[in-house]
């Protein structure tokens, strides 16, 4: 499951003005620290995901009245003499030669500061001349998500260096990447795709480096996309979607949408409604049922989603979609998906919750849904794998929530298999949580599990706030049977 740092601005499309990610209409909302599986992460989990990002002080992306700052850019070889770098000043336009493909130079970003980029691609711009380019470039200090077009006066041309060994030849608009390349995409950076060896996931960063959805339109809000989605050609120079926030239909134009919504005589997702708790709704929606949806519902999750495979063949997924509802209608949250017959006891296998939502504890909410899903199915479940480190992180948080606040009730012993009976967490989840949290000892021969009630408030204070209850007498639902 894919996660890292961003700062999504999602804009009101109502009378004009902006909403914030909490539904504030007054003001412009810079959202930080998502999670692209779309976990809302309990504290020490933002801590972590901040030491795996960026030590960067996050505050200082909201000044409003940034100035550029100095920076140095040495050009020291490495021993080896691998990676031999020279300066190409005076490139990038205006005369110069354009950047390579493949070329490292600083970049002005919305904070206002340069940070290091790579330049992943380049196109000419339609007025300029034969040496005018922008660039499509990858922040090295941050998630893909952040990737994006800059025009050349954002990038200092005194600091552009080539790596001799990783120089791109641009023939055919195809890659040459030379043996060094290939060993340090080997040995670097697979986070959120573990299940890929290196060239699947070279073809995989290679097929999907370019995001080709800017942004889209959906509901109350305008959003800025994180990843490419392959959508069907016909979209390819689309830099905007509009979405019906009911189908899910996405057209190329405001007035298409706008006809649509005329027309359309949906007011919530077409499924079931299988929870209501307040103004939140519950929908089940069975992609053999309603196919449509459930690829554009994929399409719309993979503009967040780095490493979600997307599956064309719906036929054999549940999708439970999450809605706020008011008089208007019921709106999309986030949404988690399940295989109506999972042979390894999966009982997720994607979630994902829309970045004007997120901070809200929907994505919790979402996890615990699926366990509650799973006692009434009578079975144990666990969230499909591979699961990337934040991924895991935020499920480790769930399970510890939930075991620890059972152990602090219990006053007997209790087994692995009876949590797994109470709480409907796969036995080896249970183990490795406990284990992690060094609540299991060995004692006369066998395991057991160590409950001191100090060492559990502890280790319950640093897992963090549990999200939004599932109100389990709002849950009307009967586990999926295959018609005839």
């Amino acid at each position: 499951m894919g996660s890292l740092e961003t700062l999504t601005t999602t804009t009101s499309v109502e009378n004009g003005t902006n909403a914030n990610c909490n539904g504030n209409q007054l003001q412009q909302q810079q959202q930080q620290n998502h999670h692209g599986d779309g976990f809302d992460a309990p504290t020490d989990v933002d801590k972590e995901r901040e030491r795996l990002i960026s030590s960067k002080n996050q505050n200082q992306i909201l000044n409003p009245h940034p100035q550029p700052q100095q920076h140095q850019q040495p050009l020291t070889p490495d021993n080896d003499g691998s990676l031999r770098r020279r300066r190409l000043g005076g490139a990038g336009g205006a005369g110069g030669s354009p950047l390579e493909v493949g070329s490292r130079v600083m970049c002005r970003w919305r904070d206002g500061k340069y940070h290091p980029v790579k330049v992943i691609e380049r196109r000419r711009l339609p007025c300029g001349g034969p040496n005018d380019y922008e660039y499509y470039v990858h922040y090295t200090e941050f998630n893909r998500r952040l990737d994006e077009w800059v025009k050349v006066e954002q990038l200092d041309l005194n600091s552009v260096e080539t790596d001799v060994d990783e120089k791109v030849e641009d023939k055919a608009t195809s890659l040459k990447m030379t043996r060094h390349q290939k060993r340090k995409i080997d040995e670097t950076h697979v986070e959120g795709h573990e299940e890929l060896d290196a060239a699947s996931l070279r073809e995989h960063e290679e097929f999907t480096k370019v995001k080709n959805i800017a942004t889209i339109e959906l509901g109350r809000y305008e959003i800025e996309t994180w990843y490419f989605s392959p959508f069907p050609p016909e979209y390819n120079d689309t830099l905007k979607l509009f979405f019906c926030e009911f189908c899910l239909n996405f057209m190329k134009r405001k007035e298409q949408l706008q006809r649509h919504m005329r027309k359309c005589d949906l007011k919530h997702p077409p499924g079931d409604e299988i929870y209501r708790s307040g103004t939140l709704s519950m929908f089940e929606v069975d992609g053999k049922k309603n196919k449509v949806y459930g690829q554009n519902l994929c399409y719309l999750a993979k503009l967040f989603l780095d490493h979600k495979t997307l599956y064309y063949d719906v036929d054999l997924f549940l999708f439970y979609v999450l809605c706020e509802c008011d008089e208007r209608g019921c709106h999309m949250v986030g949404y988690f998906s399940k295989e109506k017959h999972s042979e390894e006891s999966y009982n997720l296998a994607c979630i994902l919750t829309l970045p004007p939502y997120q901070r809200k504890g929907y994505g919790k909410f979402l996890i615990a849904f699926s366990y509650e899903l799973s006692k009434k199915e009578g079975k144990v479940g666990t969230p499909e794998r591979p699961l990337s480190d934040l991924g895991l992180l935020s499920y480790r948080g769930y399970w510890t929530r939930v075991l620890l606040d059972i152990l602090k009730k219990h006053k007997s012993n209790i087994s692995i298999k009876e949590l797994s009976d109470m709480t409907a967490i796969k036995a080896d989840d249970i183990l490795t949580t406990l284990q992690g949290l060094d609540l299991i000892q060995y004692r006369k021969g066998q395991h057991a599990i160590c409950a001191d009630p100090k060492v559990l408030d502890r280790h319950l204070k640093a897992a963090g706030r549990g999200g939004l209850d599932v109100d389990v007498s709002k849950l009307i639902w009967t586990p999926y049977k295959e018609q005839g």
